[in-house]
């Protein structure tokens, strides 16, 4: 089908101008004034050739391409965290928890210590499962000794995908 300019624009199409627009006016090739004004006119554009038009002296973007080989990571050089940002949440929930039922226990008079009975149990399974190296959400994740990292995390650098020099 060869290109007509005069075929009816689909929200799509309007979307994706807006999307172009943002990514030229985020590298400085617009002002916010001309960005805010070609931005009306494309969510207002009736047709593909008024789309067109908006972003005619602007360079194409691929807005899904990959990036360069050449923008590759560096490798991290630091040892790797046996417990991580899931640990710390799963202990920051539980001493929340628990200094809330202390307090509640607290105001209520302080009889029998009944915050023991959710805190320590809920303790020592954290506890026992921080040892033995069992990822808070259930799955046994150990870190892999040849790479030092979780099996089922992404590679930290590209050295690491297939088809990458040094892979």
């Amino acid at each position: 089908m060869a290109y007509d300019p005069n075929i009816r624009a689909s929200d799509a199409d309007r979307d994706r101008a807006a999307s172009l627009l943002r990514e030229h006016h985020a590298a400085g090739r617009l002002t916010p004034e001309e960005f805010s004004e070609r931005l009306d006119r494309a969510f207002a554009a009736k047709t593909v050739g008024e789309i067109d038009s908006l972003l005619r002296d602007l360079p194409g973007i691929d807005l899904y391409r990959l990036p360069d080989a050449q923008l590759t990571r560096q490798p991290r050089q630091s040892q790797p965290r046996r417990h991580g940002n899931a640990w710390r949440a799963a202990w920051g929930s539980w001493i929340s928890c628990a200094l809330l039922f202390f307090v509640i226990w607290a105001l209520a008079g302080r009889g029998y210590p009944w915050p023991l009975w959710i805190v320590g149990p809920w303790g020592a399974i954290l506890l026992g499962r921080w040892v033995t190296g069992t990822h808070p959400q259930g799955s046994q994740r150990r870190l892999d000794s040849s790479t030092g990292q979780d099996p089922g995390q992404l590679p930290r650098g590209d050295e690491d995908l297939p088809g990458r020099p040094g892979a």
